[in-house]
């Protein structure tokens, strides 16, 4: 069943004792894997809208779990238990934005060795802390704007048109549609840590959506994806791992002291009320009562969270990864790192 990416999943496979420095590379080079991005975008591009009793057929047994879920929740034309859904089908295969879509794509990704590259050796750090770890199909197609990373029964998915860049032709479209603290990140840096966030959130390490959550308890969580993130993609910016602009970036580690102040003044951390305390968490353009002209950077509360989590681990060098992110008690994590910015 597809899930979006900002559903928030815990999952845990124990490896031994293997101390872990979410910054410190690993050597992953004995690690098999040869990760192919499949073009399901491709092979939609070539589907002929004459023959798809005979095509469309072909590429449901080639795809499975992804091809009945694209065509019943992201293209909406239908069950595939049947082939009712090819008069549908073929509307949307003949339609003139469709196709400029497709070809924008085609353009903009002729092939995706850069990310398939990137996505190959996350997952081969994946595999060095849990090699027990399934490893997805990766599957590329068009998603209508709808989708970045969707995950499925077997597959993650890369709806390559929520990462054509600024300078798509269907760049200002968006920008008026979604809020350019969105749409910035819709580029192809992008694919590759998207999918590692999705999986890491949704595969490896469920949250779970219960409502009674605090703040802090929903800071570690988030601190500790981030960092598990930093593990697995050891050389990528802080700026692409939390999606901050640079700017961001070098607000937060400025006024470190005093957000955390903030947090601590305002009796913000065991707050359960998520409508109070989602405006730290969420994408934003900026966090509301913080900082001053809106100049601060958005969900404060995840940067926290992850600067708790690494002073935590800087203090308890004898913690492994696997420990870290299997340990649910956020308490016993903030007291240990003994966090005090300055």
């Amino acid at each position: 069943m597809m899930r979006r990416l900002q559903i928030y999943l815990f999952f845990f496979i124990s490896l031994g004792f293997v101390a872990c420095s979410s910054k410190k590379d690993i050597d992953v080079s004995n690690i098999s894997l040869n990760l192919k991005i499949e073009r399901f975008d491709q092979d939609m591009a070539h589907l002929s809208t004459k023959n798809l009793t005979k095509e469309a057929p072909s590429l449901q047994k080639k795809y499975g779990f992804f091809y009945n879920d694209y065509m019943q929740r992201i293209l909406e034309v239908g069950s595939t238990a049947d082939t009712s859904y090819y008069s549908l089908l073929r509307i949307i295969l003949n339609n003139k934005d469709y196709s400029e879509l497709q070809a924008a794509v085609a353009s903009t990704f002729p092939n995706l060795n850069q990310p398939e590259k990137e996505i190959n050796e996350a997952f081969k750090h994946v595999l060095y802390y849990y090699p027990q770890q399934k490893i997805p199909r990766v599957i590329s197609f068009l998603s209508g704007f709808a989708v970045q990373t969707p995950i499925g029964n077997d597959y993650i998915g890369i709806g390559l048109d929520m990462f054509l860049g600024v300078g798509s032709k269907f760049y200002p479209a968006l920008r008026s549609s979604l809020p350019q603290y969105l749409t910035r990140r819709f580029t192809p840096e992008n694919i590759a840590p998207r999918v590692v966030e999705a999986f890491i959130r949704e595969n490896m390490f469920p949250d779970g959506e219960a409502d009674n959550k605090s703040l802090m308890s929903r800071m570690i969580y988030n601190g500790k994806v981030m960092y598990a993130m930093n593990a697995m993609m050891p050389s990528l910016n802080d700026t692409l791992v939390i999606g901050y602009k640079t700017e961001h970036l070098n607000w937060c580690k400025n006024n470190e002291a005093s957000i955390w102040a903030y947090f601590l003044d305002n009796n913000l951390l065991y707050e359960t009320d998520y409508l109070k305390i989602q405006k730290y968490l969420t994408e934003a353009p900026f966090t509301p009562g913080v900082g001053e002209q809106s100049e601060s950077a958005p969900k404060l509360g995840v940067w926290i969270g992850w600067q708790i989590v690494k002073k935590y681990m800087d203090k308890n060098s004898d913690v492994t990864l696997q420990q870290l992110m299997a340990n649910k008690d956020p308490q016993q994590i903030l007291k240990q790192s003994k966090y005090k910015p300055k």
